[in-house]
């Protein structure tokens, strides 16, 4: 039906939403800006239901419609829903037994639809490639799933492997963008499947249309935006989003409840944790942290959450000299309008003329808790206006590229309230209230 040896490279939009009026509004942008194929992601299919493929196709009848429904059980009568329904390209997972993945072809040469294998979590790629060719599918996709995205995994390692061992077009995902997409289709894929790089935008239809291009020509653009980071890209990522949209991409989580921030608004700060523990308004520990400091660290200090001070402006001033981005202190802070001209950002629960003396309990380097909230040298801090929160070191490099996703789809939805909505009527949110 659609496929061939010399297939163009088409531009396959994927629908990953939860709310059906945003997916076809996404969709008519994305077909004003040259969208090939529809895809009917699977969270808007288990969201929305087989009503999901029926409305697409209604609204774009004279697209290709793919259902991915990622199939891995009942192939047949899946496959018959799915085309029934409008779909003319159903997806089956790769790891689905032989028989699930024959009676889908059957159910596809029946009612209307082909079969696309996602490879998902398949091993000996080439071996199985061949398998399901002879079972009579058309498509095979090498997809890398959001979640690997987030770690830093890619499709482009398995890709040019997948095309060398068929002769079907290939499609690929994974978070594509303008920058990424001359090269896997250089590497020989057909249908490029693009989900986030389109559907966050906020001009959707100016994004198609410059995705379009770029398949077009082959050069690649510069994306500063819906790209993924990798751990030495850290920094740079958090760099990006608040430090909202890192509690939220935390499943709302990572928050030192109790700090205030004493910065001026659209002060941000990343970077390394180095932290300390001292007491109640002693400062010596704090002050040498700074000499133990690299460039780029914040010190988080500890000081049992006292009201006398163990930091001021002459610490805040030797951070400078030293290239420290910046301190979080439980416990108090004083100078404080000296420490803001410099300006040096300053996180505190307390400010307070009073200061202790410098009698050295305490540590540097070691595991301190700030109000229930472990923190480690060499964990990630980002603070701003909102507040402070920790990512532990291990997370790091998923919670960043989480929230800076986070950040991405806020500016659609921004962008969708701009146009004359409100944040509860684009959510749908009475309709997503927990049950029970």
């Amino acid at each position: 039906m659609f496929t061939g040896d010399n297939m163009e490279p088409v531009l396959q939009v994927a629908l990953d939403f939860e709310n059906l009026h945003r997916a076809l509004q996404v969709a008519k942008e994305a077909v004003e800006g040259g969208a090939d194929w529809i895809e009917a992601g699977t969270p808007l299919i288990k969201s929305e239901g087989m009503n999901a493929i029926r409305e697409i196709k209604k609204n774009f009848p004279n697209k290709i419609v793919v259902a991915d429904m990622k199939t891995a059980d009942v192939g047949g009568f899946e496959t018959e829903l799915a085309a029934k329904s409008g779909a003319q390209i159903v997806t089956i997972l790769g790891i689905s037994d032989d028989p699930t993945i024959t009676e889908a072809v059957k159910a596809g040469k029946k009612y209307g639809a082909e079969i696309m294998i996602d490879l998902l979590q398949v091993e000996n790629v080439e071996e199985r490639v061949k398998q399901l060719e002879k079972l009579g599918v058309k498509y095979f996709c090498e997809h890398v799933g959001i979640d690997m995205q987030m770690i830093g995994k890619n499709p482009l390692k398995l890709l040019e492997r997948v095309v060398a061992s068929t002769k079907l077009p290939v499609a690929v995902a994974g978070g594509l963008n303008k920058e990424s997409i001359p090269d896997v289709v250089k590497r020989g894929a057909s249908v490029i499947i693009v989900g986030g790089a389109i559907t966050k935008a906020p001009n959707v239809s100016e994004e198609t249309a410059a995705i379009k291009r770029v398949i077009a020509t082959g050069i690649a653009e510069h994306d500063d935006m819906y790209k993924k980071y990798s751990k030495d890209e850290i920094v740079e990522a958090l760099s990006k989003v608040s430090s909202s949209n890192v509690s939220d991409a935390m499943h709302r989580g990572g928050a030192i409840h109790g700090i205030v921030p004493r910065i001026p608004p659209g002060t941000r700060i990343v970077g390394r944790a180095l932290t300390v523990k001292t007491v109640n308004g002693d400062w010596a520990k704090p002050v040498e942290a700074i000499d133990h400091a690299k460039p780029g660290d914040i010190l988080v200090i500890d000081a049992d959450g006292g009201e006398d001070a163990v930091w001021g402006e002459l610490a805040s001033w030797s951070c400078v000299t030293k290239k420290v981005k910046g301190v979080v202190i439980w416990g108090a802070i004083r100078d404080l309008d000296s420490i803001m001209k410099i300006p040096f950002p300053a996180f505190s629960r307390y400010v307070s003329s009073n200061a202790g003396d410098p009698k050295g309990f305490g540590e540097i380097g070691s595991e301190i808790e700030i109000n229930g909230r472990k923190i480690r040298t060499g964990d990630y801090i980002i603070a701003d206006y909102s507040g402070v929160v920790v990512i532990p070191e291990e997370e790091a490099l998923e919670v960043a590229n989480r929230a800076v996703d986070v950040a991405e789809r806020e500016n659609r939805v921004r962008e969708e309230i701009r146009r004359g909505s409100t944040l509860s009527s684009v959510q749908k949110l009475e309709k997503w209230e927990k049950v029970g």
